[in-house]
């Protein structure tokens, strides 16, 4: 997907770019591919590549999510940023915060955002699960967000806690999507969330299945979740 496809595409689906957009997207991938070479951000360096499985997929989720409207965001396990940064290019007003676990990610976030001259987004260095108990964070977030971090058992113990309450967790996910949400049942329930609806689409050019799983937050998660670092992945909740 070269970045002309890139914008076609994001017009049809309603979201139409400016040529400072477009700018700041040609920005982070030439950000991204500097600080690649420095430390293992992402397996995809190819242009195509990247407009179409990191920026083009990141922003997929606005296609069943409304992001019109002002948003508090938590992004888990964001990596090189991926959705949130992408999400936040096309919505400018978005508040966007990221917690990751590896410091150096940390380090690259703050460098891409003073690159592309990004107001309103904070980054933190921290597991998820120890974040979800600090009391500034818990249950305060709008919208909790991860893509490619865990099996939604997993994630849900790691995300839940972090969504205040009628606030909404979204996942992005392959074509395991529907299988992920029932066997998230148990954990869901836990947790005080419930499936709200699970979205399944194709990449463009290439026809890779992908899932955008909405997660509606009923009721407050329980003090003990999440578990301590680790165990959920260990011991996932089904």
């Amino acid at each position: 997907m070269n970045e002309g496809q890139f914008r076609d595409a994001l017009l049809k689906n309603g979201i139409e770019l400016s040529d400072k957009q477009m700018n700041q997207f040609e920005r982070y991938y030439e950000t991204l591919i500097d600080w690649n070479e420095k430390m293992n951000l992402t397996g995809l360096t190819e242009r195509k590549d990247v407009y179409l499985k990191h920026f083009y997929d990141s922003i997929s989720a606005a296609f069943y999510f409304d992001f019109t409207k002002t948003l508090n965001i938590l992004d888990v396990g964001a990596g090189a940023g991926f959705p949130s940064i992408p999400l936040k290019i096309c919505f400018p007003h978005l508040e966007i915060s990221i917690v990751d676990s590896l410091n150096k990610r940390i380090t690259f976030l703050n460098a891409l955002a003073s690159e592309l001259d990004l107001k309103g987004v904070s980054f933190y260095h921290d597991r998820a699960e120890v974040f979800a108990k600090k009391p500034e964070h818990r249950e305060t977030y709008d919208l909790v967000m991860a893509r490619a971090v865990a099996r939604l058992p997993v994630l849900a113990e790691l995300c839940l806690p972090l969504v205040k309450k009628g606030g909404h967790m979204v996942a992005m996910k392959g074509a395991e999507g529907e299988e992920e949400v029932k066997e998230s049942e148990k954990a869901l329930n836990l947790l005080g969330g419930k499936c709200k609806n699970t979205h399944l689409f194709q990449l463009p050019t290439e026809e890779s299945k992908r899932s955008i799983i909405s997660i509606y937050k009923e009721k407050p998660t329980p003090k003990k979740y999440p578990r301590k670092p680790g165990t959920p992945n260990k011991q996932p909740l089904i």
